[in-house]
């Protein structure tokens, strides 16, 4: 009896984990594709904040530069890491899941492109 109910924990546990992990993703989704949405419609990306949302969406211009950022705003991506620069360039207009390695953490990022070309993303 014990061990079901150590099971069925765990079980719990996992399940409510999964659907954090669902909500996070759709949440990230909806704040890219929001961001993505306000600049095909005009409004300029300097103007967004970084950590204005959670996890924090960042602006990188076709040059690499990030230009929307908490840490790195006007420092060239691919100066930082190559491998995760052209991860982020594959970004298409309809959005796109990457990933890629950052400080030894593998990164899940969700890459969005603008119809003037900025790459829009935000990850886990």
């Amino acid at each position: 009896m014990k061990r079901f109910f150590c099971m069925l924990s765990l079980t719990a546990v996992l399940l409510l984990a999964t659907g954090l992990q669902a909500a996070d993703i759709t949440a990230i989704k909806n704040n890219v594709d929001g961001v993505v949405l306000a600049i095909n419609n005009g409004k300029a990306a300097a103007s967004y904040g970084a950590e204005a949302y959670s996890p924090y969406v960042f602006i990188m211009d076709t040059d690499g530069k990030l230009l929307v950022h908490p840490h790195l705003a006007g420092e060239f991506l691919q100066e930082k890491g190559e491998p995760i620069f052209k991860a982020l360039r594959q970004a298409t207009t309809e959005g796109l899941w990457v990933t890629y390695l950052w400080k030894g953490a593998q990164k899940h990022t969700y890459v969005r492109k603008t119809n003037n070309r900025l790459v829009v993303g935000s990850g886990y």
